[in-house]
């Protein structure tokens, strides 16, 4: 039997009578990439939010790695799931090892503080995404890739199954973008990690295939998922229209180890101007 660690069935929620979810149902097994994909106001951050018991649920479950959500405190939810947000500000002069030991606080009460086992998880996260030796710079210093590797290591340091992720490559050059989907992919690979990813970029699911993870791509359009499997079979031109209302060609290429690589080649809205 595939080892679930989300189960989502019939979910139905709404913003007074506004339906957001509609019977939407999803499985994600550990160990695997989910790359959750749709229009503004799709329902992608309404489901994340379920998934982390901040949306009470109108009709249907959520299941964390058996437990149902509506059952678990936020504590007990906080063990299981960590969550990488797409801006984090702060203006306090914390250091990054301050950042990351944040991870742990599920782990230390009201009112307890941080143990040495606590500072040695969070340093071995610095270390897992190769950022050790910033443990001691102000957080506040440090760039936007830099950022976004500290809140990776903060989430590992959370020592949960499942990482959630808001976007988390806006506002990253090229490179540091692929750096970071690099790192992630890493993870799940060596760590049998399971991510949730919400992303705008059907190219972020592409790269995961390139790098030869286990991913799937979740396409949601009007609070269901209207499509979800290996993104090479369901990114296609049809969904792309169907789900963006885009004009789009996939363009494939080989390797010269003659792996196929799929492209997304954007043309044109089909939302024409009168």
């Amino acid at each position: 039997m595939m080892d679930n660690v989300i189960e989502i069935s019939s979910l139905y929620f709404s913003y007074g009578n506004k339906e957001v979810l509609k019977n939407l149902s999803l499985s994600i097994p550990r160990g695997k990439i989910v790359c959750l994909m749709g229009q503004n106001g799709s329902g992608k951050t309404t489901l994340i939010d379920a998934i982390m018991g901040l949306n009470p649920i109108k009709q249907g479950n959520i299941i964390i790695n058996g437990k149902e959500i509506k059952t678990l405190k936020t504590m007990d939810i906080a063990k299981q799931i960590a969550y990488v947000p797409q801006l984090h500000n702060i203006r306090f002069p914390y250091t990054v090892k301050e950042i990351v030991m944040m991870g742990r606080t599920a782990y230390m009460g009201l009112f307890g503080g941080p143990k040495k086992k606590d500072e040695e998880i969070a340093m071995e996260s610095l270390e897992r995404v190769g950022i050790v030796e910033y443990a001691d710079r102000p957080y506040s210093q440090l760039s936007g890739g830099e950022i976004k590797l500290v809140l990776l290591a903060r989430a590992l340091g959370q020592s949960t199954d499942i990482i959630i992720m808001d976007e988390p490559t806006a506002h990253l050059d090229l490179k540091n973008e692929l750096i970071f989907l690099e790192m992630v992919s890493k993870i799940v690979v060596e760590e049998q990690k399971t991510v949730l990813i919400a992303t705008h970029s059907p190219e972020h699911a592409f790269y995961f295939e390139r790098l030869q993870t286990n991913v799937e791509a979740a396409l949601v359009k009007d609070g269901e998922i209207y499509k979800i499997g290996a993104p090479s079979e369901v990114i296609t031109k049809e969904s792309i229209k169907e789900v963006f209302d885009v004009d789009a060609d996939i363009i494939t290429t080989l390797t010269e180890d003659g792996i196929e690589e799929k492209t997304l080649c954007l043309r044109k809205t089909t939302n024409e101007k009168e």
